[in-house]
């Protein structure tokens, strides 16, 4: 099976110092059409600002790659 969803069609976070686009819902964005595939559960397409980023933080039962 082959899902193609255009950038544009994404969900879209703008932190300032983060620009993301969720394949899948992820934080404030929710779509229960597109909830992940199989064990895939988060794929975004991020630009981080550079010197910014996330505090180091946990994923239970996550690998991030």
């Amino acid at each position: 099976m082959q899902f193609i969803r255009k950038s544009t069609d994404r969900g879209v976070a703008d932190l300032g110092w983060l620009h993301s686009r969720h394949s899948f819902s992820f934080g404030e964005y929710y779509d229960p059409d597109h909830m992940g595939v199989s064990e895939l559960r988060v794929i975004n397409d991020e630009i981080v600002q550079p010197g910014k980023g996330f505090a180091t933080h946990g994923h239970k039962d996550m690998d991030p790659i």
